[in-house]
């Protein structure tokens, strides 16, 4: 299923069949709605262009409430690279449990959601809710959440491509010689302290340049900042 979701989203052309690939691949995990947001900031403004299947009636309501800047899982995703496990002791915690009340009217009780930030601040979100408690099961639930970071990382790229205009799309990253060697042999299933005996310099090294491509790429994991790196022909 990995394979195939990636394909369909990448081949994506349009903002259809790219909302019809994320659809299908949240409703494969077992989640009823989700939305995919390309977050674009100009100077003092920050343009959102989002595609999935959350019923108007709720965005609009939600935005009436003003609750993007109270939000406990939306203030997570501005900070955080990290995905964020929701429920509705998210909210209480954070003293808007009203809003969750409000949601789950929708059926939006439970979900994960995640944010890849990107160069010249631009962001790519991407949430998948049901009104069902998450897995209780860890190693279903892990899967899940992994499946999700990597669907995302492949799922950016189409987004900028289709969804936003040409001049307001990131530019490729631009990474060392010495990053992208060590995201060569990271690839082939090296250790840190392997690629560093490899390329003659420390571990600590090597750990370093690995972080450094990882974030100039938006990705939160080294096997993350592999599969972009290989997708936008950096590495081969």
């Amino acid at each position: 299923m990995l394979q195939s979701d990636f394909h369909s989203v990448l081949e994506a052309t349009d903002r259809e069949s790219f909302r019809a690939s994320v659809v299908r691949v949240a409703e494969r995990l077992g989640f009823s709605t989700v939305a995919a947001t390309a977050v674009i900031e100009k100077g003092a403004r920050t343009e959102f262009i989002a595609v999935g299947n959350i019923p108007t009636t709720f965005s609009e309501a939600f935005e009436d409430l003003n609750a993007g800047s109270r939000d406990p899982v939306m203030q997570h995703l501005r900070r955080q690279s990290v995905p964020i496990l929701w429920n509705q002791a998210t909210y209480a915690k954070a003293g808007a449990g009203e809003l969750w009340e409000h949601q789950a009217a929708y059926g939006f009780r439970t979900g994960i959601a995640m944010a890849l930030h990107l160069p010249d601040g631009n962001h790519f979100l991407l949430g998948v809710d049901r009104d069902q408690p998450l897995p209780s099961d860890d190693e279903e639930l892990t899967r899940v959440v992994a499946h999700l970071q990597l669907f995302a990382v492949h799922a950016q790229d189409a987004a900028f491509r289709v969804l936003v205009p040409s001049d307001s799309r990131p530019e490729t990253p631009k990474l060392t010689m010495r990053e992208l060697e060590v995201l060569r042999w990271t690839m082939e299933g090296k250790t840190a302290w392997e690629v560093g005996t490899i390329l003659g310099i420390s571990e600590r090294t090597a750990v370093m340049h690995l972080s450094n491509a990882t974030h100039k790429l938006g990705c939160t994991t080294k096997h993350q900042a592999v599969v972009k790196a290989l997708r936008l022909g950096l590495i081969d």
